[in-house]
């Protein structure tokens, strides 16, 4: 039980055929950085393949998003719940994070700055028992990006529930890992034909156009 320990692997350098063509846009798009912490990351070796280009892409992608106005939002399990905070969870994955509070911590390269958002994730999609789908309204914002890890598990379920919110979704193929090359390309491609739209970094930055943001009214 927990989590196991991710042996390397190439990270996908292209993406599938996707069945829609959106157009990532600025004034409508938000950046999700998920479960980038500690207890995570470190099922990883992080000197290899994936994480130095999953951290590359991911840090390129934040600081496009900073230079565009695209506001940046952060999901994290918190550290230490008891077994009726982790529910089924405990059943798969045991107790999870542990007290030690850097366990908890965004990796340092990615930590988050005084104008991001971070919200205590407690289950598989970010929506899930946080305040993510209001914080998109408020923000009068319908299109996420989605990066971070694991791809096949909560970066998926989030694009499912993006998808059924009649949220557009770009799932960034090399800004995402997951615990096998086979366990990645699974989640993108179903990502790609089922509730996103698949895509590498450079690819991502080259599409995402500048829009004015509406008058107000």
């Amino acid at each position: 039980m927990g989590l196991p320990r991710i042996a390397p692997y190439p990270m996908p350098d292209a993406a599938p055929e996707n069945r829609v063509s959106w157009t990532v846009e600025s004034s409508r798009a938000v950046l999700l950085i998920h479960d980038m912490q500690n207890y995570f990351v470190d099922a990883f070796a992080r000197d290899r393949s994936p994480i130095p280009e999953l951290l590359a892409n991911i840090l390129a992608l934040r600081a496009h998003c900073d230079n565009r106005g695209i506001p940046v939002v952060y999901s994290a399990q918190p550290g230490a719940q008891t077994a009726q905070q982790r529910g089924l969870l405990q059943d798969f994955w045991g107790a999870g994070i542990p007290a030690d509070p850097k366990a908890a911590q965004i990796i340092d390269p990615l930590a988050p700055t005084g104008s991001d958002i971070l919200l205590t994730k407690w289950r598989y999609s970010a929506f899930q028992r946080t305040p993510l789908d209001t914080v998109l309204s408020d923000l009068g914002r319908d299109q996420l990006i989605i990066t971070g890890i694991y791809a096949h598990i909560g970066c998926l379920m989030t694009a499912v529930e993006a998808f059924m919110r009649d949220i557009e979704t770009f799932f960034v193929t090399d800004a995402t890992a997951d615990f096998s090359a086979d366990h990645h390309a699974s989640a993108i491609t179903y990502a790609a034909e089922r509730c996103a739209m698949a895509l590498t970094t450079s690819r991502l930055l080259s599409r995402l156009v500048a829009h004015p943001a509406p008058a107000a009214q």
